[in-house]
């Protein structure tokens, strides 16, 4: 499936249409397009379905746009014909005016439509659509229900999508959302729409393809384009804290420009007070600072030299904030995937070297770090692998549609998303099951065989025109940061709770803010700007750790190289981690006993193994403590003749058929959760929360037992 003929530069450049070979040429400026370009231009002009894989700032946008507006011009697509969506508002808005620019050249029109574009724009873009919107899942699904909208008319020429960043939709609830949407909108528009997605690398490129194409019909190819080796200066140091790694990026590499990623606001935010304090020109990014906020530190960390921008994961993807010198991460992300994205910010230019500084605040985060860096030395990226039963989502979709046609038959649904991969797998029990119980619950209305939402369903979902209900994500319950007029962004209401005394100091945008006032019921919390030492909270949870990254992570433990250049302050604490394991190997799950009567069994397999394990483990009769990532905790009064069973019995079982518990909590977060009965719920749940491969290879690994000294 994937293509790696060769071309001709001269004859793919002559397949798009005149006008845009003019304007790249004399517009642009552009002698020669890049090999990716090249590659994707007949497969796109002749209408496949492609997934484009390549790095980051590869032109895989152009890659892309280029052969379906050629298809435009060519076989005169009028009126919304190109949809281009992305996961980012901020990405789209980088976009936008490119993509004008690109669209002008034949004549034709781009347009935003997102959460943050007023409604005068909107009502302009319903007057006169554009040839090409740029837009969100969650967006197009307020398009498709609103009554304002004259879907049918709006949606009727589609012709192409384009998904950027599609690795990013496949891996969560977001991007079955998206597949639903776009097969109504196929179905209004009554053809197959050409179905584009842009990736950088992925472990799994076809069953990525296969899943973003869903029902659609016709040939299709994942595109990428022969990559010489790069370079990359990867290095690794151990700080201990994250005064101490604002004190080292104040100190290092100054006169640059540097992006700081950090995987939580919290740390960005106390990270950027400490530059601050150290005098480095500081700006921040992240999702709870104000749009505005947010895009003029954007703009002016794009314009700038000698300064750092501490953001989360908002700038990973795609977003254009000028060349950078430095990319420096604080701890670790969870994923080589999210790891190259990362260090792909960097080494751009001719004549410069892609790098990442590790800056690891702790010593299972220093770990974590040395375990990604193993893998990303192996060449080994993740595959993307979509959450499986999305039958919440189903019930979504099935509200979402007699929205949308102002009642649906109770068949009629199965018409518009029912050959939806996800969707299509569900077994009927478990859709009639769903169904009963939100009639039962009145979330739905079935009145003589059409289905509408319920008066349950109103006042669950209904509040802000049934907001809650056109996204496939919860939102934490935010308060509003106002100084003034000027909105700072949110924080959670927890950032309050402090001594009665004194009033609470928040830090947000890097800087602290006191508390003024509260308004309660509005949401809304006023502040003034102050010297003393601010704190923000949000909720967070903790990471789940994949299989492979956890085995990375025993390998390097067990005396394997990282794969990257480490500080000496580095080589101490991976020497130090490492003394506290001089029983570990690489091969083996261990099964510890120490002095100090704990029992403990490291097998290194990551969360959602290790609590599907433990859950049959305690079915066998034998007390579990603690689960975590790495270890798992047993009962050390038991028998060896009862653990010796016990073992025996879970590794007898069929790993397909242990399945991982599920909390309240859980189910209590699991959006649209009320439209399942809780078994249900919980069955949908534990099917996520479950590593069924990372639960085979660790039962069929040996287990050695040992007893150690450890105090």
């Amino acid at each position: 499936m994937r293509s790696t003929s060769k071309c001709d530069p001269a004859v793919s450049f002559e397949r798009l249409h005149p006008a845009l070979q003019h304007h790249i040429v004399n517009s642009l400026g552009w002698q020669s397009l890049r090999s990716l370009q090249e590659r994707a231009i007949a497969p796109l002009v002749e209408g496949k379905h492609a997934l484009l894989l390549g790095p980051t700032a590869g032109g895989k946008t152009e890659a892309a746009v280029f052969p379906l507006l050629s298809r435009m011009l060519t076989e005169r697509w009028f009126g919304l014909s190109l949809l281009y969506v992305c996961p980012l508002r901020a990405l789209l808005n980088n976009l936008e005016f490119r993509l004008q620019r690109y669209a002008s050249y034949g004549g034709r029109r781009a347009a935003m439509w997102h959460g943050d574009v007023g409604d005068a724009a909107r009502r302009a873009i319903l007057a006169e659509p554009p040839d090409v919107l740029l837009t969100t899942p969650e967006s197009l699904e307020v398009m498709l229900v609103t009554p304002r909208v004259e879907h049918q008319t709006l949606f009727s020429g589609v012709q192409a999508v384009v998904i950027d960043e599609v690795h990013a939709f496949a891996g969560d609830d977001r991007g079955w959302h998206l597949l639903a949407v776009l097969e109504r909108i196929m179905r209004l528009a009554g053809r197959d729409i050409q179905r584009v997605g842009l990736s950088a690398t992925v472990g799994n490129p076809d069953d990525l393809l296969q899943w973003q194409v869903g029902s659609s019909r016709g040939p299709r190819l994942v595109v990428s384009a022969p990559q010489a080796a790069r370079e990359a200066d990867v290095q690794l140091d151990y700080v201990g804290s994250t005064e101490n790694a604002a004190t080292v990026i104040a100190r290092l590499h100054q006169g640059e420009k540097r992006l700081v990623f950090c995987d939580s606001r919290a740390r960005v935010e106390e990270l950027a007070a400490g530059l601050v304090r150290r005098n480095v020109n500081t700006f921040v990014s992240h999702s709870s600072l104000s749009v505005d906020q947010r895009r003029r530190a954007e703009e002016a960390f794009a314009g700038a030299s000698d300064c750092v921008i501490v953001a989360t994961s908002t700038l990973e993807l795609g977003i254009d904030v000028g060349d950078l010198n430095r990319v420096i991460q604080i701890d670790a992300p969870t994923s080589v995937a999210s790891f190259l994205q990362r260090l792909g910010r960097t080494g751009r230019r001719e004549g410069t070297t892609a790098n990442c500084l590790f800056l690891a605040t702790a010593p299972d985060s220093f770990v974590r770090a040395a375990g990604l860096t193993r893998l990303w030395k192996d060449q080994f990226v993740e595959p993307v692998m979509p959450p499986p039963a999305p039958l919440h989502l189903l019930a979504q979709q099935i509200m979402a549609l007699s929205l949308q046609e102002s009642g649906i038959g109770v068949a009629d649904w199965a018409g518009w998303v029912g050959s939806m991969q996800g969707f299509e797998r569900i077994p009927p029990a478990d859709v009639d099951a769903m169904l009963s119980h939100m009639f039962e619950r009145e979330l739905l209305w079935n009145d003589h065989g059409i289905l509408s939402v319920g008066r349950e369903g109103e006042q669950t979902f209904g509040r802000r025109h049934f907001l809650d209900l056109l996204s496939s994500f919860t939102t934490e319950p935010l308060f509003s940061i106002k100084h003034g007029k000027l909105d700072i962004g949110r924080v959670h209401q927890s950032s309050f709770a402090v001594k009665e005394d004194h009033p609470p100091v928040l830090l947000l945008a890097g800087l602290s803010w006191v508390v003024t006032h509260i308004d309660w019921d509005a949401r809304v919390a006023f502040v003034e700007p102050t010297k003393l030492e601010g704190k923000s909270r949000w909720l967070g949870s903790g990471q789940a750790l994949r299989y492979s990254l956890c085995q990375a992570i025993q390998r390097v433990l067990a005396g394997e190289d990282p794969g990257a250049t480490m500080s000496k302050r580095g080589e101490e604490q991976l020497a130090q981690t490492r003394s506290e394991f001089p029983w570990l190997t690489g091969e083996s799950t261990h099964l510890v006993r120490s002095s100090n009567d704990r029992l403990l069994w490291w097998t290194f397999s990551g969360l959602f193994a290790n609590s599907a394990i433990a859950e049959a483990i305690r079915r066998s009769n034998v007390q579990v403590g603690k689960v975590d990532n790495f270890v798992i905790a047993l009962d050390a009064d038991t028998s060896q003749q009862r653990l010796d069973t016990a073992l025996h019995e879970v590794c007898a079982l069929e790993p397909s058929t242990l399945r991982t518990p599920v909390s309240d909590r859980a189910v209590s977060e699991l959006k649209f959760s009320d439209c399942l009965p809780d078994t249900l719920a919980r069955r949908v749940l534990s099917e996520r929360m479950t590593d069924a491969t990372g639960i085979a290879a660790t039962l069929s690994r040996p287990v050695k037992r040992l007893v150690v000294g450890l105090s």
